[in-house]
């Protein structure tokens, strides 16, 4: 089991492209084909990190809304 877990870190899709196909799934938009080769090409460690990182982002950016908005509401 390690060694599939070795060989799929040594996929060569750099970060700021699994980070794009973050966003994308994200959004629910991603195509069949589009969402397939970059089923073969991410690297498992970079997703899951990008996955963690956008997601704070989505949390911490939704708590800034929110509070900008309350403070609109109570000036």
């Amino acid at each position: 089991m390690s060694d599939d877990i070795r060989e799929l870190a040594q996929r060569k899709l750099n970060f700021f492209q699994t980070l794009k196909a973050v966003l994308w799934g994200f959004f629910g938009v991603r195509k069949g084909k589009g969402y397939q080769q970059d089923i073969s090409q991410l690297n498992p460690v970079h997703l899951i990190i990008a996955a963690i990182l956008a997601t704070v982002l989505f949390v911490v950016g939704l708590v800034l809304i929110a509070q900008w908005f309350v403070g609109q509401a109570v000036s």
